[in-house]
């Protein structure tokens, strides 16, 4: 006999699984449940919702979705969300949790609740997890990024023997104001191997299974066989060092592992959400960068230059504290906010040489090299309790270094012109704080290999010339019955040629078009090249002088531009970026290869399919823009 079920109910509506009714229609039997009545009840204290204190059948939403209609609170009425006014619908309707949807969550706020009524305050990781309100539900108070952030700097140039100095120091001082883990392996307290000791001394029959190497310190985590019920020590932890329950340094911390997974030696185990205890306020991070430049003469002509520059940067990614991610660390996969990132550093040193040509030209030649320091990138911070997750770290580094040729003429009757060479090396482990991403993904190590970064670009030349006549006295140009024909004209060009930024090129072809960019790496990451890419852009304007006002009256002047800017003169075709797979810029490989024909010929029309994809990879993003002509009239007065 073959039965069916059939549930009288719709969205926001459970159902009683101990009633229901069965129905025999000889080849099977069918059972129909009743809509659940919601069990509402009213509870001193905590408004006429019931909310935790009730017993949980009612949702909040459904509570006062039955309010608004005039319906029994209580009743187990017909609910068609559909046939009412959407307007009706709002989102003080949702308790926080609600739209929080068990991880997946439907908002996301800062400084707003969950409705979108602006908040006061800062983000207390204790009330998030345990302040309700009026009706017993979760506040989930998030506060604004209130960072605060000081600086002060001091300068000083004097010269010392011919040679010319200028001294300064910046102090920053960045505070984030905002909780940060004390230690990211562990969302909750755990005992140290201190803690340990004591519970030993204290009472050695019942810990009679404690016993420590001498070469744990007293502030190594203890893990253990199980957090509820520790019977046997499984290894220590210190930092990222593991360590076995001998006290050895391991490479894998699996065999650290207990029955069930990672199994810290919890202070309270019964409890299920993060310690506020496991968390700090951020210490301030102050920052002082010197910053040492001097020049020397050789003689009236020529002179030696060289700085030395400590800069840093505040974090620009992944550094807000959001509790909301914490709460659901383990029904969601997304990356975790780190909010304890350390700025950005970059020590920059230069020096040169620069030679006068003649009365207004000059040749400057320099080296240069940057060290880049704690530059952020996506970590895992694997065995972390109660799991796994990825985050944000202070990891990557990488060096700029290189050399700049520069030619500057002052304007030399009509021409003023500068040209310049540079030939540059940028390599590091991260060219974005994102771009460890593919192996994060994979579950991979916190690997860290040198390579070029994205914006490494071999050779640059870029030249600017100017051809201009003057006004008046100045005029030098050709005239025709008194009239200066090209007076406050002037020509502007400006060139650039760079060789191809790299990219990682990948082994297998993928349909990029739709969306699929699971593919493996050809040669190194950022192994292959761009092609060379050109431009010339012209400019040719000219100035009149408008004067108006009284005679009697100081006369105002307004300068009426009129130009002509033509950008890409010859219409160059440079290519930007290429598929991966291919190397072309319009092509990705999927309809050419033989493992996709079967796929594509089971299309509803094969060629309208091929036709839609070639518009679709055919980006034009891919490539610099075409000639374009602009003409235009600019004041200035």
């Amino acid at each position: 006999m073959e039965y069916r079920t059939s549930i009288n109910k719709l969205p926001y509506q459970r159902v009683d699984l101990n009633s229901g009714t069965i129905s025999d229609s000889g080849s099977f039997k069918t059972i129909t449940y009743d809509r659940l009545n919601t069990g509402y009840a009213f509870t001193s204290g905590t408004g006429e919702y019931g909310g935790k204190e009730n017993n949980d059948n009612q949702s909040f939403f459904d509570y006062n979705l039955r309010k608004e209609l005039g319906l029994n609170v209580a009743g187990n009425d017909f609910v068609d969300i559909d046939q009412y006014d959407p307007n009706i619908f709002k989102f003080d309707m949702f308790s926080p949790d609600e739209l929080l949807n068990g991880g997946n969550s439907f908002v996301s706020y800062w400084g707003y609740d969950h409705t979108g009524v602006k908040v006061r305050g800062t983000t207390d990781i204790n009330k998030y997890f345990n302040e309700f309100d009026d009706n017993g539900n979760y506040k989930r108070f998030v506060g604004a990024f209130q960072p605060t952030y000081t600086a002060a700097y001091l300068m000083d140039k004097f010269a010392f023997n011919d040679i010319v100095f200028n001294v300064g120091v910046r102090v920053d001082v960045f505070d984030a104001n905002q909780p940060v883990l004390k230690d990211p392996y562990l969302f909750y307290n755990a005992r140290t191997v201190a803690e340990a000791k004591e519970l030993a001394t204290n009472d050695p029959g019942q810990y009679d299974w404690v016993k420590i190497p001498d070469a744990m310190g007293d502030d190594y985590t203890v893990y253990v066989n199980d957090a509820n019920n520790p019977t046997a020590i499984n290894g220590y932890r210190v930092g990222t060092n593991w360590y076995n329950p001998d006290g050895i340094q391991i490479e894998d911390p699996k065999s650290v592992r207990g029955a069930t997974g990672i199994q810290p030696w919890l202070l309270n185990p019964t409890q299920k959400t993060p310690s506020a205890d496991a968390f700090q306020d951020y210490k301030a991070q102050v920052n002082v960068m010197p910053r040492v430049a001097f020049s020397f003469p050789i003689s009236d002509e020529a002179s030696f230059f060289a700085h030395y520059d400590v800069l840093t940067k505040r974090p620009t990614s992944g550094f807000r504290f959001d509790p909301f991610e914490y709460q659901f660390v383990q029904s969601r996969s997304d990356i975790i906010n780190n909010a304890n990132l350390k700025p950005e550093t970059t020590v920059d040193y230069e020096l040169g040489f620069q030679q006068v040509l003649s009365k207004t030209s000059s040749l400057k030649i320099s080296a240069f090299y940057r060290e880049q320091r704690n530059n952020v990138q996506l970590i895992n911070v694997f065995e972390a309790y109660p799991a796994t997750y990825r985050t944000y770290g202070n990891r990557d580094f990488g060096t700029v270094k290189g050399m700049t040729i520069a030619y500057d003429m002052r304007r030399t009757g009509n021409i003023r012109m500068t040209a310049a060479y540079t030939l540059q090396f940028a390599d590091g482990t991260g060219s974005d704080a994102t771009s460890a991403a593919g192996l994060i993904n994979a579950g991979l190590p916190n690997l860290r290999n040198i390579f070029p970064y994205s914006f490494d670009q071999r050779h640059a030349f870029a030249i600017t010339m100017d051809y201009r006549y003057g006004e008046g006295a100045d005029y030098n140009g050709p005239s025709i019955s008194g009239v200066n024909i090209f007076e406050n004209t002037g020509l502007n060009i400006v060139s650039n040629i760079y060789s191809g930024s790299p990219y990682s090129a990948q082994t297998f072809i993928t349909d990029e078009g739709i969306g699929n960019l699971n593919a493996g790496l050809s040669g190194t990451l950022n192994g292959s090249r761009l092609p060379w890419s050109y431009r010339l852009d012209l400019q040719l304007d000219r100035t009149f002088n408008l004067e108006f006002g009284k005679e009697e009256d100081k006369k105002k002047v307004t300068f009426l531009n009129v130009y002509i800017r033509v950008t890409n003169l010859f219409n160059q075709f440079n290519i930007l970026n290429v598929y991966r797979a291919t190397g072309n810029w319009d092509d990705d490989g999927y309809l050419a290869a033989a493992a996709n024909q079967s796929s594509i010929q089971n299309q509803l029309d094969e060629q309208a399919f091929r036709d839609y994809y070639t518009m679709k990879i055919q980006n034009p993003f891919n490539i610099s823009s075409p000639r374009t002509i602009r003409l235009g009239v600019k004041f200035d007065f």
